[in-house]
């Protein structure tokens, strides 16, 4: 599909990207591996981090659904999150845990700082985000919710979240 002016993995890898990266802490479910980088090239994100017992590409089960952008996105495995939280702060991220804490802030609040370097930490389908490491970030943000459950899978609140942060960062780019 020509007409659709897609970029080509080479060009992707040589455009500039949105500067935030999505952490995975402990995903299980390969198919929602898969979906976050297909977000993450959808949305050109700096990268993804897979900790934990994540799985990495190349893996048939992630490929189903990332279609290929394993191959786009640029990616990193730590063994734990905490590695990986470490290194964000010691790169001048942002860390940001996507978890419903006592001090979270609505996402429709949330303002990224113009410039602003950001990782956003997804945690596991179960447990959430690791209590280890909650500490270690510099806020958490959370979806808010209406019915009767207190979580959205973690691939769709990936979506969610950054077509939110994406458009406050592009938004202050045309200001700029």
């Amino acid at each position: 599909m020509p007409e659709l002016g897609r970029l080509s993995v080479e060009d992707f890898k040589l455009s500039d990207k949105l500067p935030l990266v999505v952490v995975l802490d402990n995903i299980r479910s390969q198919n929602n591996i898969g979906s976050v980088f297909r977000t993450a090239d959808a949305f050109r994100l700096s990268g993804v981090y897979l900790c934990g017992i994540t799985a990495t590409p190349p893996h048939r089960e992630i490929h189903k659904t990332a279609l290929g952008a394993t191959e786009s996105v640029d990616w990193v495995y730590f063994p734990t999150t905490m590695e990986a939280v470490k290194e964000l702060h010691s790169k001048g991220y942002t860390v940001l845990a996507v978890e419903q804490t006592s001090g979270s802030i609505k996402l429709n609040d949330y303002h990224p700082v113009s410039g602003e370097k950001l990782a956003l930490i997804f945690g596991n389908e179960v447990n959430g985000i690791d209590d280890e490491v909650l500490p270690f970030v510099n806020s958490s943000i959370e979806i808010p919710q209406f019915g009767t459950k207190h979580s959205i899978n973690v691939s769709v609140a990936v979506g969610i979240v950054i077509w939110d942060i994406f458009w406050k960062i592009t938004d202050f780019e045309k200001k700029a």
